[in-house]
C-alpha cells in the first residue's frame, strides 16, 4: 500500500515539476517590449492571449488575437509559423503550456509575457 502512495506522490511531483521547468526557446517579455512590438506595428508577429473566452472578454491587451489553450491544438491553422508567437495568459502559467503545445508543432519563435496578463498596467479592452 505504501508504495501506491510513493508512486501517487512521484507522479505529481513529476507532473508539477514539468509544469514549471522553462521551455526550451521560449523567450520572456516585460510590457515594455510588448507595447513597443504591438506600436511599431510588428507584422511578423502573431499576437495570442491563451485565456478562456470569459477571461478575455474581461479585458484584454489590444492587438491580442483569442486562442483559448483548450482549442490550440485544433486552431494551429490559424498562426502561421513564419511568424514570430507572442503569448499571454493570465499569470504566465498557460502561455508556458501553450508554447509547449507550439513547439511540439514546429513553431521555431515563441515568446511571452512573463507576468501575464494580471501584471499589465497598460490599457486593456473591455
Amino acid at each position: 500500500m505504501n508504495w501506491i502512495i510513493s508512486l501517487i506522490f512521484a507522479l505529481f511531483i513529476g507532473f508539477v515539476v514539468s509544469r514549471l521547468l522553462p521551455v526550451r526557446g521560449l523567450r520572456n517579455l516585460t510590457e515594455p517590449e510588448i507595447m513597443t512590438m504591438l506600436n511599431n506595428n510588428q507584422h511578423d508577429h502573431e499576437f495570442i492571449d491563451v485565456r478562456e473566452g470569459i477571461e478575455y472578454r474581461s479585458g484584454y491587451i489590444p492587438g491580442f488575437k483569442n486562442i483559448p489553450l483548450t482549442q490550440l491544438s485544433s486552431r494551429l491553422h490559424e498562426i502561421e509559423k513564419s511568424r514570430i508567437v507572442v503569448l499571454t495568459c493570465h499569470r504566465g502559467m498557460r502561455s508556458r503550456q501553450a508554447a509547449r503545445v507550439l513547439r511540439k508543432h514546429g513553431y521555431p519563435t515563441l515568446c511571452h509575457l512573463e507576468t501575464g496578463v494580471s501584471g499589465w498596467r497598460g490599457l486593456l479592452v473591455k
